[in-house]
């Protein structure tokens, strides 16, 4: 019976390490393929909030760390920046809504320096199926009405959903998840527009984390 005993359990050795080492060689011939196609989704992603004919850097390649309570928390956030010829003019930048209904809400916001929001989109959220997550674009066009929306300082009271005397519509049966969203958006696109003077100080990526 030990002999058996023992014999079953050089099997199941043999074949974990079998298994485990297959799994090491897919890993290291997918890494590559798969980081690419990461890389190319988060450029169609920047596209979206930032458009390509704006800009001509390499918008990914140009990213910084900020660290600001007005992105909704104080952990740190990616921001990418935009150049034309040279001279900064949009920013792309990750920023949270920290009161959503569900936890907090991850977008990517662009805007230039003058309040103008280029573009948003949802990055990750917990929102309830069938109600906010309608933040989401492939359920709803809502998060495409902020497009060419311009804050006009912090006090701007448009930037609010239309129950709260805003222009942004809320969902049926779901006011805290777009107001969430809204607040966000407005903050962030406040932000990117001081950063002009702030752009010499900012850490590149990878340098500070």
């Amino acid at each position: 019976m030990l002999n058996s005993m023992r014999k079953h359990g050089i099997t199941l050795a043999v074949f974990a390490a079998v298994t485990t080492g297959l799994t090491a060689v897919v890993y290291q011939l997918t890494k590559s393929t798969i980081t690419h196609q990461a890389a190319l989704q988060h450029k169609a992603l920047l596209d979206q909030v930032v458009p390509a004919d704006i800009y001509d850097n390499d918008l990914q390649s140009e990213c910084y760390v900020v660290s600001d309570p007005a992105l909704g928390s104080t952990a740190p956030h990616h921001l990418y920046l935009a150049r034309k010829h040279g001279q900064p003019v949009a920013a792309a930048l990750e920023t949270t809504a920290p009161d959503g209904y569900s936890g907090a809400i991850q977008l990517l916001v662009g805007a230039d320096f003058n309040g103008t929001v280029l573009g948003t989109r949802v990055m990750e959220h917990h929102e309830t199926p069938g109600l906010g997550d309608k933040i989401e674009l492939r359920l709803s066009d809502w998060i495409t009405f902020f497009s060419g929306k311009r804050v006009n300082g912090p006090d701007d009271k448009r930037w609010a959903v239309k129950k709260d005397g805003g222009m942004f519509d809320q969902f049926t049966g779901a006011t805290i998840t777009p107001r969430a969203v809204v607040n966000a958006v407005r903050r962030s696109a406040l932000y990117i527009e001081t950063l002009p003077s702030k752009l010499d100080t900012l850490p590149a990526c990878g340098a500070s984390e």
